[in-house]
């Protein structure tokens, strides 16, 4: 029905686009030039729903977006693309409803640099229709359903330079395969790389992970280490309390020892000094004892001297009586 409709709209717009031209040919009594076929081509894309922009205001090459149309868009929506061969350079079907069949409309499109067919049902069959695309620069394959066989279509492509395959069927295998005859496209996003970069990572992360475990272990290690001189230092500190409190306690037993020890030595210095007095007493008694002895031993020398002049006195008396 929609196909109908379609085909309906662009007879009417064709028709009335040449009345028009017949009008103004007799109102103008000139011949009118009538529209060129990229002309009805253009406006037969606008009239289907499609957008056709100018790539720049000094540049007339064009850009077919069908991306925003709603409805189901068709080969019929492509059809009037083979009369914008020479200036399409952007075709925009991103999400709509194409089939591989659709594609063939595409194949003639030998100026088209950039092709977005992300998330359409695009498989390998509709690559085969690309190959003529000689131009071609950038090829969106996201989300579709090519596989390593559709990239095979591709190989001919010198000027691709980027090719998304991301949530495709491609394997690393076809991506391997692909560059060998494709060096120069980069590949979006690079299989083999991601790959590598996967292998990578995971190498790392087991590198890492080993070292962790060697650090646990070395950490735990360490921790045992730990407690042990803890448990160590805290008998050390036991110990250490202990000859603390043995030290204190001698201490205060040499104090008590020096206390008696000073004691003693001032009672030997009284006593010393009490034995010095006694001695200087006994010294001077001696003096006194000798002075006395020397004394006395003078007074019997006198006695003896008067005794004997007494006894030579009596003896005198005796003679003279």
């Amino acid at each position: 029905m929609r196909k109908m409709i379609a085909l309906s709209v662009l007879s009417v717009f064709a028709v009335g686009l040449l009345q028009a031209v017949a009008q103004e040919e007799q109102k103008n009594k000139e011949p009118i030039a009538a529209p060129t076929p990229a002309a009805m081509a253009i406006a037969n894309i606008r009239a289907l729903g499609g957008h056709v922009l100018e790539i720049a205001q000094d540049d007339n090459r064009l850009e077919v977006a069908y991306h925003l149309t709603d409805g189901k868009v068709t080969g019929e929506h492509l059809a009037p693309l083979r009369y914008l061969k020479q200036s399409l350079i952007h075709l925009n079907l991103r999400g709509t409803a194409v089939t591989d069949a659709d594609l063939t409309q595409l194949s003639d499109l030998t100026a088209l640099t950039r092709l977005h067919l992300e998330k359409t049902k695009t498989t390998d069959a509709g690559l085969a229709h690309l190959q003529g695309l000689a131009n071609l620069e950038y090829l969106n394959l996201y989300g579709t359903l090519v596989t390593d066989a559709g990239l095979k279509h591709l190989a001919g492509m010198k000027k691709l330079k980027k090719l998304y395959i991301w949530e495709s069927q491609v394997s690393i295998a076809g991506v391997i395969e692909f560059k060998k005859t494709q060096p120069s496209t980069q590949i979006i996003p690079d299989l083999v790389v991601e790959k590598a970069k996967a292998e990578a990572r995971a190498k790392a992360l087991a590198e890492a992970q080993k070292l962790a475990e060697v650090a646990k272990k070395q950490s735990a290690e360490a921790k045992k280490l730990a407690e042990a001189e803890q448990k160590a230092a805290e008998a050390s500190l036991k110990v250490a309390e202990e000859a603390q409190k043995t030290a204190a306690g001698e201490a205060k037993k040499a104090a008590e020892a020096q206390k008696k020890v000073d004691a003693a030595i001032k009672a030997a210095e009284a006593v010393k000094k009490a034995a010095e007095a006694a001695k200087k007493k006994a010294d001077d008694a001696k003096t006194e004892a000798d002075e006395a002895k020397k004394k006395a031993e003078a007074a019997k020398k006198a006695a003896d001297e008067a005794a004997k002049k007494a006894e030579e006195a009596q003896k005198d008396v005796s003679r003279n009586t």
